[in-house]
């Protein structure tokens, strides 16, 4: 049963997506078994703990779960100035000709045309920012081929809060067990709970699965930090729904079943393509309470950050309401938080 909001017509801002998280219930780890997680059913009124690898039997033979299969790559790059000054490039895509775009993190942001040696022997040469002139991020051409040199010098771009290096357990858990398409400068995280046994037992249950690619953008942990939503400017993130997905879709409604999107990139990139009817390209949809979702009917995700677009995502997907106090109660239980964390399911509530 779908509860209709009762505050679907508040005109929210940001400070109604804050909350106190006790800094404890950031999960720095995986849990030791991707499945061992645990799973709030969020579905009703009365929040039910429970494990994640449940989850198949919590839904239907029929319905259709829909992944996002982008690949983390080792996006994050350590250099230097020719003056010595230290950089950290965070590569959010990779365009043709050896061209990158990436995060810069620098004292001083060097100027254009300025030629950066990087650890592992290559330069990148500063051509500019993107995607105009106003753009936060920055186009840099690679003396060599970016994904060699990432897949070669780079390290695993653990999200802010993660206060350690990335290690050899990082390089295997921030990552699906089927990820297949490389490009992604975070993992799809709600996905990352998903292991052999649970994808069997789905199957076994004659629940469906499939694909879409949304190569998340480092731009997914940036604080919206207007106080009115609307002059939020959004991060841009290349997506694809390939036709056998879109096929699996029409059939699934066709015959009653429902569509249960695996995290916040799956949901975005379904609804930019019922928006748009472009099956693939960038998109910077910005999903605040009020949105008309027309794919999704249930959502696995995870718990996300105070004032983030994801938690006014999952608001606007369940109900503003019913999400702040789901959150309540998992803080209150000592649910684990953010990309390492526990998991959650909802419906969606209009």
């Amino acid at each position: 049963m779908h509860h209709v909001s009762p505050d679907a017509t508040r005109v929210h801002t940001l400070s109604d997506f804050d909350f106190e998280l006790p800094p404890e219930l950031i999960a720095q780890h995986p849990a030791s078994e991707r499945s061992a997680s645990r799973l709030l059913d969020g579905r009703s009124a009365q929040p039910v703990d429970r494990i994640f690898r449940e989850l198949p039997g919590l839904l239907q033979p029929g319905d259709l779960l829909v992944f996002n299969d982008t690949k983390v790559v080792k996006a994050r790059l350590f250099g230097e100035k020719p003056t010595g000054g230290k950089l950290e490039l965070l590569i959010e895509r990779v365009l043709p000709g050896f061209e990158v775009v990436a995060h810069m993190k620098v004292s001083k942001k060097p100027p254009v045309g300025m030629v950066l040696q990087m650890v592992g022997g290559y330069t990148a040469e500063l051509l500019g920012r993107w995607p105009d002139e106003e753009g936060q991020l920055f186009r840099l051409r690679f003396s060599e081929e970016p994904h060699l040199m990432m897949e070669q010098h780079g390290h695993v771009p653990l999200p802010p809060y993660i206060e350690h290096g990335d290690s050899a357990e990082d390089v295997a858990r921030y990552q699906t067990v089927f990820a297949a398409k490389p490009g992604a400068a975070a993992a799809p995280t709600a996905a990352l709970h998903f292991d052999e046994g649970v994808l069997a037992a789905l199957e076994a249950r004659g629940i469906r699965r499939a694909n879409v690619t949304l190569h998340v953008g480092a731009g997914t942990f940036s604080p919206v930090k207007t106080e009115n939503l609307a002059e939020h400017r959004m991060h841009r993130e290349w997506y694809e729904v390939p036709a056998a997905t879109q096929a699996a879709i029409a059939e699934t409604k066709a015959k009653g079943g429902r569509i249960v999107a695996v995290g916040t990139t799956t949901i975005r990139t379904l609804e930019s393509w019922a928006k748009t009817g472009q099956a693939s390209g960038d998109t910077e949809i910005f999903i605040t309470p009020g949105f008309q979702f027309q794919v999704a009917d249930l959502l696995v995700t995870n718990f996300h950050l105070p004032k983030s677009t994801l938690m006014m995502l999952v608001s606007a997907f369940a109900g503003y309401e019913h999400v702040m106090g789901l959150y309540r109660h998992a803080i209150a239980q000592r649910y684990r938080f953010f990309s390492y964390g526990d998991a959650m399911l909802l419906e969606r509530c209009q």
